[in-house]
């Protein structure tokens, strides 16, 4: 990749797909709030749905949350992967989550792909952010296997990497050399940023606090006999 290539891609598109994420969430929130929603079909189909959702939901976020962690401490994951064992349990924990999520993503997909129901209320959108999932998932999982010990090199590249561009100095060298799969996994990842506020995903960020204080509502189901 040219260096014009490498400038646009880790240094300005960063900035690009976050001003869209969040000028595009805000406003959404603001002008059409009832489409903040997961928009559930589990009336439609529930056994697939529970079974991807639980290893999809449980799986990406314990891989999220240690992407987290390693960015905020860096060089304590470093420490903590000097030790071979704690390297090998931190990796394969990892892994297994990995494998959850991308398991129950494919589920999930399937599901879609296949309940004539479920396609009905499944929008282009939707299989645009599903394929970007499953790109993410997978690369994810390659890098995992033939690129291993990544929260140990993941401290060293991608997080001072990332923090540069908070600090608004990109330091792209400290990816531009890293393998293909690895680049790949990042730039889908900021597509994901991109399209962040015209998928299902913003219902992410709102936590329903108003189910805790609500009065008791009772349901009752009517049918014939």
């Amino acid at each position: 990749m040219s260096e014009a290539m490498n400038l646009f891609f880790y240094g300005i598109l960063p900035y690009v797909v976050l001003s869209i994420a969040i000028i595009g969430t805000t406003q959404r929130y603001i002008t059409d709030q009832f489409s903040i929603s997961s928009l559930s079909s589990q009336f439609l189909e529930n056994k697939k749905l529970f079974l991807g959702t639980i290893l999809w939901h449980f799986g990406i976020l314990v891989v999220l949350l240690g992407h987290l962690v390693a960015f905020m401490i860096p060089k304590t994951i470093l420490a903590f992967n000097s030790v071979p064992l704690r390297l090998y349990i931190l990796e394969g924990t990892a892994l297994i989550f990995a494998l959850s999520a991308f398991f129950g993503l494919i589920l999930l997909i399937e599901r879609r792909l296949t309940q004539d129901r479920i396609r009905v209320v499944t929008s282009p959108m939707d299989y645009v952010l599903f394929t970007l999932l499953f790109i993410q998932v997978a690369t994810g999982l390659y890098i995992a296997i033939f690129h291993r010990w990544g929260s140990s090199w993941y401290a060293l590249t991608a997080v001072p990497y990332l923090r540069s561009i908070w600090v608004l100095n990109p330091q792209i060298q400290y990816i531009v050399d890293l393998p293909f799969m690895v680049q790949a996994h990042i730039l889908n990842a900021f597509l994901l940023i991109g399209i962040f506020p015209f998928t299902r995903l913003p219902h992410m960020l709102v936590i329903p606090f108003g189910y805790l204080v609500r009065p008791y509502q009772i349901v009752i189901f009517n049918r014939k006999k």
